[in-house]
């Protein structure tokens, strides 16, 4: 059963600038696995994190550090949880999430299904 569904899409050069005006916003957004991939990899995990949040219905206080986002060669991304975003999502009853992310153009876009 799909218990919520979530997209985001973010421009690249934007979400870029930004953290470079932020430099520790990178450790507050992304996992160690996540910190130094290329400019368009993050912007497409900061928008799967925003998708799998909008899945979630959005609740305050989810922790980012507590979703990764994990390539997987010749597959689809796969996403691991813990902490604030496991809780949650135990709590509406959620056991997989299937994501799609892509960017090109300077855009990157996420699009994930919270199924349970």
């Amino acid at each position: 059963m799909i218990i919520g569904v979530g997209i985001d899409v973010v421009d690249v050069a934007r979400f870029m600038d930004t953290l470079g005006r932020t430099p520790r916003l990178r450790e507050k957004l992304f996992t160690p696995a996540e910190r130094d991939l290329p400019a368009s990899s993050l912007a497409a995990r900061f928008a799967a994190k925003e998708a799998i949040a909008k899945a979630l219905g959005a609740p305050g206080g989810m922790n980012w550090q507590d979703a990764t986002v994990h390539r997987v060669v010749g597959g689809a991304p796969q996403v691991e949880i813990t902490g604030t975003v496991q809780a949650r999502a135990t709590a509406l009853g959620i056991t997989s999430f299937h994501l799609s992310i892509s960017h090109d153009a300077g855009i990157a876009s996420a699009m994930v299904v919270a199924e349970g």
